[in-house]
């Protein structure tokens, strides 16, 4: 069986610093944070009143009334970042085969909101005025159900849940599909939106979330040594990645190229990391093998970074373990530090950050980061970006019930 070179042709994203590629990216080069308080719901007997809300969508700018009623915000946030990715990579469906365009999207928790909401209907209304759209409004497969409807894409359709690593997952698994030749494009990244009182909540109770409410900007503080949990953020990262010699032939853009994919399993706890990092470093150095790349190929690593004790720590174990004294060489930063934790999304605008780093040789920094933790001692670009020539970088998620993902993304070449 050939095995195809797949590169990425189009990208879009919905974010808490801005919605659209350009605007995100602008975002995460001066540090702006996305992190407020929380506007969606009442907050104020809640331990936790702040996340990274998308802010500046007017849905109706997007979608008509009557399907707004059918659409979960996080199915909104896909929709939109995949428009984009898919006017960004120049594809004409008119003229691609739509049975050979398929659709993997990433999705940790779904319609959380649209659970809440119609709970509380049938509680204080009765059955009977549940909505009909609840169940399509709520399952996380509809993200890629809705994309693939509002695109026209019927090839491989497929929707992936492993916590914060699903839309790592769903990329690497759109890069497998379109090597061996089931599909010539795959739609792919990760969608989420549970910035809502039941999900904050239970977040918050086990200890996960920050509790800086009257510093919401600093909130999220990566490798710092007063991080004190992460940030909830919300929603979409998309990508179109194409078969080489297809992008080739109608002339496309080529923004960056995929090379590896690594996946593990920590077999170790529901939440907490795996000791010594261990099972996120087998994803890292199953990522590079299939790559064909040495440790120090790479360049840059956009990590999961998710502001909380164990994680910051044990990538860190995990980075060294993998890179030993080149680990000390290379640039990481976290995007969870301006945007929060995206959760299902996460892996998905970072993807975006990642392919936006190496097209334009800058490295995202780590805001809030005034105090290094002494075990996290890399570089972790602190505060402010820097300018960094970036040929091979690595992407991290890693999800609760150890699950752990890393591409490898390169700049493109002939």
């Amino acid at each position: 069986m050939e095995i195809k070179r797949v590169v990425i042709t189009g990208m879009g994203a919905v974010t808490p610093i801005g919605t659209g590629v350009q605007k995100y990216w602008d975002g995460l080069m001066a540090g702006q944070s996305g992190i407020g308080p929380i506007t969606r719901y009442d907050t104020s007997t809640a331990a936790v009143r702040m996340a990274g809300e998308v802010k500046d969508i007017t849905p109706e700018d997007h979608f008509e009334r009557k399907e707004l009623k059918k659409l979960d915000h996080f199915t909104r946030f896909a929709m939109i970042a995949a428009r984009e990715a898919l006017k960004n990579s120049g594809i004409n469906m008119d003229s691609v085969d739509p049975y050979m365009f398929g659709t993997l999207i990433g999705v940790g928790m779904g319609g959380i909101m649209t659970i809440e909401e119609q709970h509380e209907i049938l509680i204080n209304k009765g059955p009977n005025r549940v909505s009909p759209f609840t169940v399509p409004k709520m399952i996380p497969n509809m993200a890629a159900g809705m994309v693939s409807i509002d695109l026209g894409l019927k090839g491989p359709n497929s929707a992936i849940t492993t916590a914060c690593a699903s839309a790592t997952h769903a990329i690497g698994d759109a890069w497998r599909i379109v090597q061996r030749g089931d599909a010539t494009a795959m739609m792919c990244g990760g969608a989420e939106s549970i910035v809502t009182p039941l999900s904050i909540a239970a977040f918050a109770n086990m200890g996960a979330l920050s509790t800086s409410n009257d510093t919401p900007e600093q909130a999220s503080r990566p490798f710092d040594a007063k991080r004190n949990g992460f940030v909830m953020g919300e929603g979409s990262g998309m990508m179109v990645l194409e078969e080489l010699e297809h992008a080739q032939k109608r002339g496309a853009n080529i923004l960056a190229e995929i090379v590896g994919y690594g996946l593990s399993g920590d077999a170790f706890h529901i939440t907490s990391p795996a000791p010594n990092g261990e099972g996120g470093a087998r994803a890292i150095a199953m990522a590079l093998r299939t790559a064909g790349l040495q440790p120090t190929d790479v360049d840059y690593v956009n990590a999961h970074g998710t502001s909380t004790p164990l994680n910051d720590k044990l990538e860190t174990m995990a980075l060294k373990s993998v890179f030993g004294d080149h680990a000390y060489k290379l640039k990481i930063s976290s995007n969870k530090s301006m945007i929060g934790h995206l959760i299902g999304a996460a892996g998905g605008v970072e993807a975006v950050a990642t392919v936006m780093t190496i097209l334009n040789g800058r490295i995202p920094p780590t805001i809030n980061l005034d105090n290094p933790d002494p075990e996290c001692d890399l570089d972790y670009v602190p505060l402010t970006a820097v300018d960094s020539k970036v040929k091979v970088a690595i992407s991290n998620s890693l999800g609760f019930g150890g699950h752990n993902a890393t591409i490898v993304l390169r700049n493109y070449q002939a």
